[in-house]
């Protein structure tokens, strides 16, 4: 790992209040000391106690930069367990990379993007799940997000996985010491032991596997694409649920022609919505390309907003929509109840067919929010049982993490299967330690350089 010392700014590039220089590293206080002074002159940083702010001013020899405020955070008790000092200036733009062209002109070096949490993880001050919850928190989009983000960053995963993996290392144990000593340690009964001990791990790291896809979702919303027949209501539902005229509303049918896309909170439940074209049979050129991408928008979403104008009888496009649908996650509006119903939740469902446990059905309008309370409902039960996870619950977020449990998985399930067949001890040992090594690379204990380099080249810079 390189011992020299970075800086960076630590806070947005834009005219603020304040701005933050971060410097971190062995000189990181003496590279401080040339450029701080107070209004009694220059005095050696490391005379104060660690964890103190300092008023004073930045200074380019005789040149006064700014007037600032210095924190003094002295290794090991600080985020990179390195020496580190924050100075507060004021935050223009100019003058933050005034302040930090001064830094680096006395000793220190610009730091890459996440190289900060990046010695944070390479000092052992955190683990690489904790690592990546921090740029998850920075990027969450709704309360979900930031609420798995920062039980992660306490290490919510990190612990479930040690935990896992020290159950895992004591049955591979056992096992090498049972076959180096065989005289004095005994695997009799020992099969049906393992089996219990095996039945325990894959059922919690089962558990862990089911919330990823939950986990995905509240980490970067529900991909939710709008369909229907042409004049049913879809660009009145968007801008509704946008609370602004995002989208044309007129009376001609065909109105839409592309897709339109926002984002928008239900509730903490983040939805990346996709308003299309409405689907029908068309020679219109520009309209038949607009219905394909409909089309294709509804296979990759995760959930249907299947908008029906309920003042008209169902016809062959409608049949048209219910085969494309059949096999999602489907919430139903029958929009349009202000006027005369054609189409009832009971005659719907008789259409539709049998295949309806993932549908939903709730009756709306758009132009008097009918129907809107019990519609945010149906997304929480569909996708997060209709409650907010507890403090406990461990749950995955990063696809990363998703794979490495899978491949333990796996491997758990192997050694299940030589227990069945009865196999020699050492098979069971072969896939045990696989799984441990899986785990590991969650938290980054069995990780190559190459991928802590990938991990951390995303994160932004000055942090």
């Amino acid at each position: 790992m390189k011992s020299d010392t970075i800086a960076a700014i630590a806070t947005a590039l834009t005219d603020s209040g304040i701005g933050v220089i971060r410097i971190s590293g062995p000189e990181a206080v003496s590279v401080a000391d040339q450029i701080f002074c107070t209004k009694s002159g220059r005095h050696p940083l490391k005379t104060y106690e660690t964890h103190t702010i300092h008023y004073g001013f930045v200074c380019d020899g005789e040149e006064i930069i700014d007037e600032v405020m210095l924190s003094l955070m002295l290794a090991p008790k600080s985020y990179t367990k390195e020496d580190t000092v924050e100075i507060s200036c004021h935050g223009g733009v100019l003058l933050m990379q005034r302040v930090l062209e001064t830094v680096l002109k006395n000793g220190a070096r610009l730091a890459e993007p996440g190289e900060f949490t990046k010695r944070a993880f390479l000092n052992g001050r955190i683990d690489l799940s904790r690592a990546e919850a921090v740029m998850d928190l920075i990027h969450a989009k709704n309360d979900f997000a930031r609420k798995a983000s920062v039980k992660q960053l306490k290490g919510s995963v990190a612990n479930e996985i040690q935990s896992l993996r020290a159950a895992i290392l004591y049955e591979i144990a056992f096992i090498e010491s049972a076959l180096d000593d065989p005289e004095h340690i005994s695997t009799e009964g020992y099969p049906e032991q393992l089996s219990r001990k095996v039945e325990e791990l894959f059922t919690r790291l089962k558990k862990l596997l089911d919330s990823a896809d939950d986990g995905k979702m509240r980490k970067e919303g529900i991909n939710t694409v709008i369909v229907g027949k042409p004049n049913a209501g879809k660009s009145s539902l968007l801008n509704l649920l946008v609370g602004e005229e995002k989208a044309i509303v007129t009376n001609v049918a065909g109105t839409t022609r592309d897709a339109l896309e926002e984002s928008i909170r239900l509730k903490g439940i983040g939805l990346n919505i996709i308003d299309t074209a409405g689907i029908r049979s068309t020679e219109d050129v520009v309209e038949k390309i607009g219905v394909e991408k409909a089309q294709r928008y509804a296979q990759d979403a995760d959930l249907i907003l299947y908008v029906v104008d309920s003042s008209l009888p169902l016809d062959e496009s409608d049949f048209q929509i219910m085969d494309l649908i059949r096999n999602k996650k489907t919430i139903v509006l029958l929009n349009k109840t202000d006027l005369s119903p054609a189409v009832t939740e009971e005659s719907f469902r008789q259409q539709f067919g049998t295949n309806q446990e993932k549908l939903r059905i709730v009756r709306t309008s758009t132009k008097d929010s009918t129907g809107m309370d019990e519609f945010e409902a149906i997304i929480q039960e569909l996708f997060f049982h209709g409650h907010i996870q507890t403090d406990d619950e461990v749950v995955i977020t990063n696809m990363r993490h998703k794979e490495a449990i899978q491949d333990a998985c796996q491997s758990i399930l192997m050694v299940k299967r030589s227990l069945e067949d009865e196999m020699p001890e050492d098979f069971y040992s072969i896939d045990l330690m696989s799984a441990y090594t899986s785990l590991g690379y969650i938290i980054g204990e069995e990780v190559g350089d190459d991928l802590v380099k990938e991990i951390f080249s995303k994160f932004c810079m000055g942090k």
